[in-house]
């Protein structure tokens, strides 16, 4: 499963075994991821990278930003997912009078006893699609990340813990822009990956078709899923992947290049990023790369990892200048010269 140190590309890290984590851990972990993706086999077709966006987000414990036009499948994936992992899902639609009261909870008071008593918002679920998210007000983004970010809301001064596992899913629509409230990079970078979603090719769209004709899409799913314990145990073996000093530095690296700091200079990127990504990068680069490894079947990280998902990593994280917007130069060409120029441990 996967590569190891011996069959890494000549230049790369030298072939050293030092996996902290079982090998029967690792089939385990291999096994449960299988066991997701056999439930997402059965209700989404195709996206494959949004399939092993969520997966590796479930593992690290972190969030994902969506992006795409409508109808690409992003609320099935979501319930798909909550249901995989025996979890609770809720979604909030998004809309310009949505209070932040409605997202995280209130104090309903009750006329028979004269006290009031706390009604938990929909954010206390352990997968939470949030539509739309850039249609809300400032203020309602504001408490839904935060609950992403302190795993818990705060309704007349108690305290009230998010469910765990607990992931949010966060939807933008990229074609209207009317009445939206964008998020602020500061904001964004509070999610560990951000994922752009393409129209599925035309075979796929097909398959889709013939899913709903014969009914494949409404039939009841049917898999082994995982329990929440299942999920809290793969996320803690995601802590005990081995990251040599060599891939940490290699990393730093990688993240300082974006800034103009790192051991090479990219020609043009000053002109291009206007701020490059925060340590909150390197922090989400390298747990997405021992999320990755572990998915592979191995118990420690190759440069190869950090690679597997940089786009989703680093393109909210990388601040275009007008000038590279004027120019239609995408954020994600700047990511690959950035990772064409740093050497390889």
């Amino acid at each position: 499963m996967g590569s190891t140190w011996t069959d890494v590309r000549p230049g790369s890290l030298p072939a050293v075994n030092r996996d902290t984590v079982s090998s029967s851990d690792r089939a385990r972990a291999g096994a449960l991821c299988e066991r997701i993706e056999g439930v997402f086999d059965q209700r989404v077709v195709g996206q494959a990278q949004l399939r092993t966006s969520l997966v590796v987000a479930l593992m690290c414990g972190g969030h994902v930003l969506l992006e795409s036009v409508p109808g690409l499948a992003k609320t099935t994936a979501a319930q798909t997912l909550a249901y995989a992992v025996s979890g609770s899902f809720h979604r909030i639609q998004c809309t310009p009078d949505l209070m932040p009261s409605d997202i995280v909870g209130t104090q309903v008071f009750n006329y028979g006893t004269s006290t009031f008593t706390t009604q938990l918002g929909p954010v206390h679920a352990n997968v939470v699609l949030l539509d739309e998210i850039n249609r809300s007000s400032a203020k309602t983004q504001s408490a839904m990340l935060e609950a992403m970010q302190e795993r818990q809301t705060t309704i007349a001064g108690e305290v009230h813990p998010v469910p765990s596992p607990f992931m949010v899913l966060a939807t933008q629509n990229p074609i209207e822009e009317e009445g939206t409230h964008v998020l602020p990079e500061a904001q964004m970078d509070r999610f560990l990956l951000k994922e752009v979603l393409d129209y599925p090719d035309a075979a796929q769209e097909v398959e889709i078709l013939d899913r709903i004709s014969d009914g494949r899409m409404t039939r009841p799913l049917r898999a082994q899923r995982l329990t929440l314990d299942e999920v809290a145990w793969l996320q803690r073996l995601v802590d005990q992947v081995y990251v040599d000093a060599s891939i940490r530095r290699y990393i730093v690296d990688l993240v300082a290049t974006t800034r103009g700091r790192g051991p090479v200079q990219v020609p043009g990127l000053d002109r291009l990023v206007r701020v490059g990504a925060s340590p909150r990068g390197s922090i989400s680069l390298m747990r997405v790369a021992q999320a990755v490894a572990l998915r592979a079947g191995r118990g420690h990280v190759v440069p190869e990892d950090a690679h597997a998902l940089r786009n989703a990593v680093l393109r909210h994280r990388v601040v275009r200048t007008f000038d590279a917007i004027a120019d239609d130069v995408s954020t994600e060409s700047i990511v690959t010269s950035v990772f064409d120029a740093v050497p390889v441990p």
